[in-house]
């Protein structure tokens, strides 16, 4: 049975610029620690909009995935990943494969989709040397910090996202849809209200308009929730920018934002949305064994640069339909 202790009793820490830390007191047997307190640390997450519990000693894969599942309500399957990753088991996942010097900026899960996870699972088994913490942001706080013109601007037009799929960059049609049967993706697509062409060497170009502002499906406070500033071209390194557009043009980058009518969002616009959640991020390094559970409509998070192994899982659960969070952009699907 689930514990009913007060989340008092977790003992949760809270300081300036890092997420409530919980220690957790185990003896060893993580599942049931997680099986014990999850509505505590649910709680937690519920309040703050992100835990991290430390003391676990999370040391392989099989107990992380057994501790994911204590406190998840059923694992989702990924789907339209920007980047690949390796399944470790059922919903179970390592952290998308990101060149360690190059930032992931500040996202959230899957904001592109008409299903994304309401809550992300990270584990960490090996922390880096230097780095490599996933920091975090608050979403509505981001709202309230960017200039009014700007947000009202999203509000009326939502955001377009922009991918190009082929075997040489990016994600791939497998790792996207989990197939690479033409029909299947097309099904998808229309499903999805994503609208796609087929390039004349197999390839496979799509765009997908969303809301860039959400309300809390719970508590109904409106977020900053999209993918904006990570997935556009100016976020990427300069050197890596110069050379895609180089090789395939500026139309053939593996994924590119733009304004929901279409029109380029300046590089000075990327900049802003990044300085903002830069001001507003809190981090605390990881520790091996650690456990992070966070909100992914009320936090961002990101994964900084970093030096030597890291190895971080992660799952998604409590899945949420755009429908539900009062989009200011109207999907169609077909």
């Amino acid at each position: 049975m689930p514990s009913l202790l007060p989340v008092s009793m977790l003992g949760v820490d809270l300081q300036p610029g890092k997420p409530p830390i919980v220690r957790a007191n185990s003896t060893g047997d993580a599942a049931s620690w997680a099986a014990e307190h999850r509505d505590a640390v649910r709680a937690l997450v519920a309040e703050h909009g992100s835990v991290l519990v430390r003391g676990l000693g999370l040391g392989d894969q099989a107990e992380t995935a057994a501790v994911f599942r204590r406190l998840a309500s059923g694992l989702m399957t990924e789907k339209e990943a920007f980047a690949s990753r390796r399944t470790y088991s059922d919903g179970v996942y390592s952290s998308s494969k990101w060149p360690p010097h190059q930032p992931m900026c500040m996202h959230h899960e899957l904001s592109y989709t008409l299903e994304f996870p309401g809550l992300m699972l990270f584990a960490c088994l090996g922390a880096p040397a230097v780095g490599g913490a996933t920091a975090l942001a608050d979403a509505p706080t981001v709202l309230g910090a960017l200039p009014t013109d700007l947000v009202e601007r999203f509000l009326r037009e939502g955001w377009l996202l922009t991918r190009t799929y082929n075997e040489e960059i990016g994600a791939s049609l497998a790792d996207a849809f989990g197939t690479e049967d033409r029909g299947a993706v097309e099904s998808y697509c229309r499903a999805s209200a994503i609208e796609f062409e087929w390039q004349p060497d197999g390839g496979l170009r799509t765009w997908q308009r969303r809301s860039a502002v959400v309300r809390h499906p719970i508590t109904g406070r409106r977020c900053w929730f999209n993918q904006i500033a990570f997935l556009n071209e100016w976020t990427l390194a300069p050197e890596i920018r110069e050379y895609l557009v180089d090789v395939y043009g500026a139309d053939g980058l593996p994924f590119n934002t733009r304004y929901g009518d279409g029109a380029p969002i300046g590089e000075d616009t990327v900049q802003l949305l990044n300085e903002v959640y830069q001001s507003h991020t809190v981090r605390e390094p990881w520790q091996a064994g650690d456990l992070m559970l966070v909100d992914n409509v009320r936090t961002a998070h990101s994964r900084e640069p970093y030096e030597g192994p890291r190895e971080v899982l992660v799952a998604m659960t409590d899945a949420v339909r755009l429908a539900d969070c009062s989009p200011t952009v109207e999907v169609i699907t077909e």
